[in-house]
């Protein structure tokens, strides 16, 4: 009996102490919870800074932060481009007699048409047409005399037209100003030659290189003016080369001085200075012997001048012998062997436009001669002509194109790429295509040599226009014209 009442009491005990225990926990939980409540909440970057204004702040707690207003400028409306008339584009496209096999060589004409015509076209676009239209004209007219002396049998003895080289040794012919005449024009590593003695008859003389000119332009471009103020005893000016260019639209260009007083090592035209360092030194040397005292001016000056003579490559009644001749990036000319000067190409007047050689001036001309010209192959001579010759597209689809800017009178480095990797299995069974894209030349001669070339070898492909470096993003659209058609 005592014990079931010590085991029941137990169990009340156990009962009494778990109610305890429930009602701590709930007195904790309402604690804790409390002071949840009583906590400051976390704030946001926004209203930490809000609360928090910077010193330099004018930004009050109850302003309103405002966003800042975008201000969506209109674009001006794109005018589509539109048709208009180009001068000499429709005497590109008139009919011509010319056969179906010939014509393969203008097979990007017709796409190309409504390109030209274009309001929004290179802006050298309308020039080179105007230009291609009169050079195009000349040509057909040298096709058809050439097919009409065929066809009557009147058959001469070829002369080479474009020779490797030229030269005059009569002074007679010197007399004019007109010393040397070259057919083709000039390409890389062409060089015109000049001896003579500066007579002092003038103070200064001039080498010009003039360019093709149409019936139509009351002057032909100087694609490259050399004038030369020699040194002579007792002068008051220094002796100076100056170089320019011309044209019948523009004029005289910026000329360029040698030496030109200021250091011009910087400037390099296929990695030759524009100016000889010796010609920039002495003037330099000489501009500070003058700048000395009063005392010393006449001496030091006579000195000065003295120097630069010394070193000053025309020196009146010394003859010298001048090499100019024809880089990738410009003219460079040599005196006695030493380098002096260096000309950039300048737009629309590149080498192979060059006509012709003139001399004016104080100068005893002795000879000049020219070499290194460009000279096109004697196709009806050739025995490899039909292996050469590009094997004609078939209607599979081609695995490549390879387009290859070119002018007209590369004859030489064009038969070196037929000679060459243009003889690979690829290329001759027809699956890779290629095609040189060549634009119109000013020269008569060049066109019609280059037309003879097109129709020997049938890898060439004539563009709408006259061949100048500006105009060459359309030789690009050209092969991706071809390359899709």
């Amino acid at each position: 009996m005592k014990s079931l009442s010590l085991t029941f009491g137990l169990f009340r005990m156990k009962k009494w102490y778990g109610g305890v225990f429930i009602v701590i926990l709930a007195i904790i939980l309402v604690l804790s919870y409390s002071l949840r409540e009583t906590q400051p909440k976390k704030q946001s970057a926004y209203d930490f800074f809000r609360n928090h204004p910077a010193k330099d702040s004018n930004v009050k707690e109850n302003d309103s932060i405002k966003s800042p207003k975008v201000e969506i400028k209109k674009l001006p409306s794109i005018k589509k481009p539109k048709l208009i008339n180009v001068e000499g584009l429709n005497d590109l496209y008139a009919p011509r007699n010319i056969s179906e096999e010939e014509s393969k060589a203008l097979l990007l004409w017709p796409h190309m048409r409504l390109l030209l015509s274009r309001s929004d076209a290179l802006p050298e676009t309308g020039q080179g047409i105007k230009e291609a239209a009169i050079a195009w004209k000349e040509l057909l007219s040298v096709i058809e005399e050439e097919k009409t002396a065929k066809l009557s049998h009147n058959i001469k003895l070829k002369e080479k037209n474009c020779p490797l080289s030229v030269s005059n040794l009569d002074k007679k012919l010197f007399s004019g100003g007109n010393i040397l005449e070259l057919p083709c024009g000039l390409v890389e590593d062409s060089s015109i030659t000049v001896i003579g003695i500066p007579d002092g008859s003038y103070r200064s003389f001039e080498i010009a290189l003039e360019g093709s000119k149409f019936s139509g332009e009351p002057k032909p471009p100087v694609i490259l003016y050399y004038n030369v103020t020699v040194a002579r005893d007792n002068m008051t000016e220094e002796p100076v080369i100056i170089q320019n260019t011309w044209t019948n639209e523009l004029g005289w260009g910026k000329e360029e001085r040698c030496p030109a007083h200021v250091s011009s090592n910087n400037l390099k035209v296929d990695g030759l200075g524009v100016c000889n360092e010796k010609l920039v030194r002495s003037s330099m040397e000489e501009n500070q012997n003058v700048s000395l005292s009063s005392g010393h001016t006449s001496t030091n000056a006579s000195q000065g001048s003295g120097h630069a003579s010394a070193n000053f490559p025309f020196i009146e009644g010394s003859p010298f012998t001048a090499t100019l001749w024809a880089g990738l990036e410009g003219f460079h000319m040599t005196v006695n062997g030493r380098h002096e000067t260096s000309f950039a190409y300048r737009e629309k007047l590149e080498p192979w436009s060059v006509s012709g050689v003139k001399v004016a001036g104080g100068l005893d001309l002795l000879s000049a001669f020219a070499k290194g010209l460009p000279v096109p192959e004697d196709h009806d001579l050739m025995v490899n002509s039909k292996l050469l010759k590009a094997p004609a597209i078939s209607i599979k689809r081609l695995l490549m194109l390879v387009g290859v800017f070119s002018t007209g009178n590369n004859f030489e480095r064009r038969m070196a790429l037929r000679r060459s990797w243009m003889q690979y299995e690829s290329v001759r069974s027809g699956d890779v295509a290629v095609r040189f894209f060549i634009g119109l030349n000013k020269n008569k001669q060049v066109n019609f040599e280059l037309w003879k070339e097109a129709q020997a070898y049938g890898d060439i492909q004539f563009m709408p226009f006259v061949d100048y470096y500006s105009l060459i993003s359309l030789k690009t659209i050209a092969i991706c014209i071809m390359a899709v058609s």
